[in-house]
């Protein structure tokens, strides 16, 4: 007999929570999965993600610009 109140994990995963930062980078988080994620990321797991996504950030403006310059 499957259980209907089976427990969902407490908080995400890294590789989940890098990719829900990632979609919400993107701005396409739909607001129900967001509402689903309150509460439940680390917020250390956050602090890593935003710093990676931060680095790609700026290493695509440099790539950019030194592009656009050259």
């Amino acid at each position: 007999m499957k259980t209907e109140n089976a427990k969902k994990p407490d908080t995400r995963s890294f590789l989940s929570t890098l990719a829900a930062i990632a979609w919400s980078f993107a701005g396409l988080r739909r607001r129900k999965d967001f509402e689903q994620d309150v509460g439940r990321m680390n917020p250390f797991y956050v602090l890593a993600a935003a710093a990676i996504g931060l680095a790609i950030f700026i290493c695509a403006l440099l790539i950019i610009v030194n592009y656009a310059v050259s």
